[in-house]
């Protein structure tokens, strides 16, 4: 959508917006689209995309007819939008309810459903329904959907389009195309799931999108309708979980900790030692177990076995794949690009006018920051908006802002003083994470007394204002983020409150060794079910994160905390902090692994014309980069520098060695 095309559906939906009897194709083309259209048929086409576009804003459009005429009759037919139908109904929060919708919105971790929360809290923050909220430190619990599959099922589902996509099936263990209507999306036992129609089979069917070994693609003339009153929550209770198995492993001696803590030790040979581990998920497992690489080799089963062989596989495969140009963009250092930025700067307008409405003389800057975009940004967009209004243009007809001394304010809003109502993307984000936050034990910023009655609520009051476009909140089922680590849980949460250090043991699983630690605990937060909390390091001088799942032990030491330091500035935290010391790298990602580069935070990125990413990214740890490449298994490769992709390269021959195995080999 180009800046012309902006101002033009926004002066439309101005006209649109602003007319009881509604306005005639003929005085909108004279009017509004004056100069865009060289001749009726033209402008016939460009109205009925603009009207699509409007209806994808939230804004449906009236189709008036005079008395005694037909519809096929163009002089006959006015067009109108409702000033009440399309606007967001008022809601109004109380400070813990705002805390809990906040918490709420930052569970998405980057997704669409992420952005959507983002401005789902936007148009209430721009409806004055609650006051400028900020996050606690403390709890702040997120949810990692499953890569660019999580955006493209949610995107089909949304559209209640098919997608087609290749499926590792379970009971084969063969690769297969299956073409899907999805009803629906969900976690479970740490996996994410897609129910939906499985139209090869004409039966419903459950899709681990871990499973899928390629790109999703949206089928968008293929439409169906879900069944009626689906509950994706109750589609995955009827979920069992997988039955117990034992996994013989040989592993290198003295080494990998984190696994012989889970296992039992039986009489090994040759400097290994083998390890009984039980475990339910023979791909999950597979996934950690590529990633040792040489040193760990599965016995048995052969289902295991063959998942890690697999995965060095396709990671060694993709590494001998011909070279790509490494080419960044010309201007500064830019994370992964987004897509649709003209029809992202007309949402944010449609935000921005009722928020100048209800926050007047606020600071240009301030303003700009609330948005997340520069100064500059913002005052483009005010440039559109000050010269935007009624058919008519009058001055009195066009939208009236001014910033003088960076103070804006605005006096003549035009009927764009509530925002346009909830998305579905934006219904479901919200009222998903509020469900989400039910599993959760304690609420930062929230007294423990009041925290449940917030909860609830607050979700009657979101649901009340989604209306229909709630549904799409009821076709996903979020990730639990109760911590299974309980007691390790509520001892943070308590030193957390009562301002006291903590001792701990920890196992690092980069260094594989167990070391003491005293810290002053900062916050807690969670990555689906996986917690860590943040906290300054004294023995290493510095701020580090800890998983909860990793700390043998846990105790306070007696002293208070020595505020030497504050949480990080990210919300929500990050799992990385950036060194001086790291290695600079850039990885190829293939569209199914594109979701990394947000993940490890790219510095750059670059699109590839198949869809995938060149990445730039900061590793602390050079020596864990193999480990990193093999767990991906096929979907990231090293491309700069040379060295690190080398000891990649012979980490990966060397574990598919013990397997007797090749790149292109069968896994045995």
């Amino acid at each position: 959508m180009s800046a012309s095309r902006t101002e033009r559906l926004l002066n439309l939906l101005l006209a649109l917006l602003n007319t009881k009897v509604g306005l005639s194709r003929a005085v909108l083309r004279e009017t509004v689209y004056r100069g865009s259209a060289e001749n009726d048929a033209a402008f016939g086409r460009m109205f009925e995309r603009d009207k699509v576009d409007l209806k994808q804003f939230g804004f449906d459009i009236e189709t008036l007819m005079d008395t005694g005429f037909g519809e096929d009759d163009p002089a006959s037919t006015r067009y109108r939008i409702g000033k009440d139908s399309n606007r967001l109904p008022e809601v109004s929060l109380t400070p813990a309810e705002g805390t809990v919708l906040l918490l709420a919105s930052q569970l998405w971790e980057r997704a669409a459903l992420g952005n959507a929360a983002v401005n789902a809290v936007r148009k209430l923050q721009a409806a004055g329904g609650f006051a400028d909220t900020e996050l606690p430190s403390g709890v702040q619990p997120r949810v990692k959907p499953a890569g660019q599959a999580f955006d493209d099922v949610v995107a089909a589902m949304h559209g209640r389009q098919a997608i087609r996509f290749g499926y590792l099936a379970g009971s084969t263990n063969r690769e297969e195309t299956r073409e899907v209507e999805p009803w629906g999306l969900g976690s479970r036992f740490g996996q994410w799931y897609l129910v939906g129609l499985d139209r090869g089979r004409t039966a419903k069917r459950f899709f681990r999108l871990s499973r899928m070994t390629t790109a999703v693609t949206v089928m968008a003339t293929s439409r169906f309708d879900p069944p009626a009153g689906f509950d994706a929550r109750a589609e995955l209770n009827s979920l069992t979980e997988l039955p117990l198995q034992e996994a013989h492993l040989d592993v290198d001696a003295g080494r990998l900790l984190d696994l012989r803590k889970r296992g039992s030790a039986m009489s090994g040979t040759n400097g290994r030692d083998t390890l009984r581990i039980a475990f339910r998920d023979p791909e999950k497992l597979a996934e950690e177990l590529a990633s040792y690489g040489p040193h760990v080799m599965v016995r048995e089963p052969a289902g295991l076995r063959a998942a890690v062989v697999r995965r060095l596989q396709g990671a060694a495969a993709f590494d001998a794949a011909p070279p790509v140009a490494v080419e960044f963009p010309a201007s500064a250092p830019v994370v992964r690009a987004r897509k649709r930025t003209s029809e992202d700067q007309l949402t944010r307008m449609l935000q921005l006018v009722p928020f100048l409405v209800h926050h007047q003389g606020l600071h240009i800057q301030e303003v700009a920051d609330h948005f997340g975009i520069t100064r500059k940004a913002l005052i483009d967009d005010l440039k559109i908006l000050i010269c935007s209004g009624l058919p008519e243009g009058y001055p009195d007809d066009l939208l009236d802002i001014q910033w003088e001394n960076d103070h804006v304010y605005i006096t003549e809003h035009l009927d764009l003083n509530r925002p346009v109502r909830f998305s579905e993307e934006e219904a479901a984000a919200l009222l998903t994470g509020l469900a989400m936050l039910g599993d959760l034990p304690a609420l930062a910023g929230v007294e423990e007394d009041h925290a449940g009655s917030a909860l609830e609520s607050v979700t009657l009051k979101l649901a009340g204002a989604a209306g229909e476009a709630g549904r799409l909140a009821g076709a996903v089922a979020g990730a639990s983020v109760e911590p299974e680590q309980s007691e390790a849980f509520a001892t943070v949460t308590k030193a957390l409150r009562d301002g006291r250090q903590l001792r701990l043991r920890y196992l690092s699983l980069q260094r594989d060794e167990v070391s003491e630690r005293d810290v002053d605990p900062l916050r807690l937060f969670s990555m689906d079910n996986t917690w860590y909390f943040e906290a300054y390091c004294h023995s290493k001088s510095g701020l580090r994160n800890f998983r909860l799942d990793r700390v043998e032990s846990l105790e306070p030491n007696g002293r208070p905390v020595s505020r030497k330091a504050v949480p990080d500035a990210d919300v929500p935290a990050r799992l990385f902090t950036p060194s001086d010391d790291d290695a600079l790298v850039v990885l190829q990602l293939t569209r199914q692994g594109a979701g990394l580069a947000d993940d490890y935070y790219a510095e750059r990125t670059a699109q590839l014309p198949d869809g995938g990413l060149l990445a730039e990214v900061r590793f602390g740890s050079p020596e864990w980069l193999p480990m990193f490449i093999a767990q991906h298994g096929g979907t990231a490769r090293i491309l700069d520098p040379g060295p690190l992709r080398e000891a990649s390269r012979a980490w990966l021959e060397s574990a598919l060695a013990q397997y007797g195995a090749t790149t292109s080999s069968p896994a045995g």
